[in-house]
């Protein structure tokens, strides 16, 4: 049997291998769906991980451009073809979906499928995904379908090796996660015994001075210098646990597609557009890339929660040794001004810190009616 540019052993196997090399779940999906697109020769593939509110926890899709996928707007819900595949765990193989009478019609811009394939993935009993082809690139017998019997049993082997790689991803994820919080809950522990000890000893210090103040002023010298000691303590402390508590994508993706990664997200989350860009951005100190992340993020929750933006865009450029940060939104803006003599701070005193925490600058440039701009940039190492 052929299937295109690629077939036989040699494909399968391809396939096969290139799904067992990724352990994170979003990887395994988009391996799963252009692997079958490409072994049997579609124009379109996709897959989606059902939830359990009728609609779909992850949808994958290999063929549609970034810019039509926008355009096609929310997630699908679990109905007609999909729904039948979810349900009654059953293939699905037809000459022309738009013909069949579960079809219930697709957004505009939706691209025009016809001849379909569709299988569910099993784990054991339980379905755990859909995975489907349309538009196989080929002669298609009058009144028939595009993919073929071999098609189908070609499909099933992928389908089944999938199930066991998505498994496969889902438990190294949970491992992961409870590693995570158990790493979490050991350094809150500690956090807590040890600051704990250092802000008692601060209290009863501050105490002894004050008491000192008026009788013995140069021994409630000597009690407050002791405080500014241990706080100083509790301070590096304290820092020594957030850097342990840095972002885990950080260390294993790199800042740019951490980035890339939260703003796509947000992207479908939210309706306002949110765009992402990085250009030449080169690894930077650790301190320097957490920072840069936990003010976009504060950036980002501003903008999408309180401006009213249509269009949100964030921008990682390098310059010089190191990289300047951008958030553009066309919200409602606000006076700076206005909101610091209000006590109100939108979470700019903590960017502001962060920023220079981490040997940078921050800069905000908003106006009432016209937007916000906040840019921060560091040195690099």
């Amino acid at each position: 049997m052929s299937h295109g540019p690629r077939s036989g052993l040699a494909a399968v196997s391809s396939a096969l291998l290139a799904m067992s090399r990724h352990l994170e779940v979003r990887d395994v999906l988009k391996t799963i769906v252009a692997s079958a697109r490409e072994l049997l020769d579609a124009q379109y593939a996709a897959l989606g991980v059902p939830d359990d509110h009728g609609g779909f926890a992850q949808f994958v899709v290999d063929g549609v451009s970034e810019e039509q996928w926008r355009a096609i707007g929310p997630l699908p819900r679990q109905h007609g073809i999909l729904a039948a595949m979810l349900h009654e765990a059953r293939a699905e193989r037809l000459a022309d979906v738009r013909k069949d009478p579960r079809f219930e019609g697709w957004p505009k811009a939706h691209p025009d499928l016809v001849d379909f394939l569709g299988l569910p993935i099993r784990d054991g009993d339980e379905v755990i995904g859909a995975l489907f082809l349309a538009n196989k690139n080929c002669e298609r017998p009058e009144g028939g379908c595009g993919f073929t019997q071999d098609d189908e049993e070609l499909l099933g082997i992928l389908a089944q090796h999938a199930a066991i790689a998505l498994t496969n991803a889902r438990l190294y994820e949970r491992s992961r996660e409870l590693t995570i919080a158990e790493e979490r809950s050991r350094l809150a522990h500690e956090l807590h015994d040890a600051v704990s000890q250092k802000l008692f000893s601060l209290r009863l210090t501050a105490q002894a001075a004050a008491r000192l103040v008026d009788r013995d002023p140069s021994r409630a010298k000597g009690e407050l210098q002791q405080v500014a000691a241990l706080a100083a303590e509790a301070a590096d402390e304290l820092r020594a646990a957030v850097v342990e508590l840095r972002p885990a994508a950080l260390d294993e993706d790199g800042l740019v597609a951490t980035l890339r990664t939260q703003i796509q997200v947000l992207d479908r989350a939210h309706s306002a557009r949110v765009t992402f860009a990085g250009h030449g951005v080169k690894a930077l100190p650790a301190s320097q890339e957490e920072a840069l992340l936990r003010v976009a993020q504060e950036a980002l929750h501003n903008a999408l929660r309180h401006s009213g933006a249509d269009h949100v865009d964030v921008t990682l450029d390098r310059r010089g040794g190191g990289a300047v940060l951008r958030i553009t939104d066309d919200g409602c803006g606000f006076d700076p001004q206005a909101v610091r003599h209000a006590g109100r701070h939108l979470g700019l005193v903590s960017m502001r810190d962060r920023a220079s925490g981490a040997g940078g600058s921050l800069t905000v440039e908003s106006v009432p009616g016209k937007g916000t701009v906040i840019e921060m940039e560091v040195p690099g190492g």
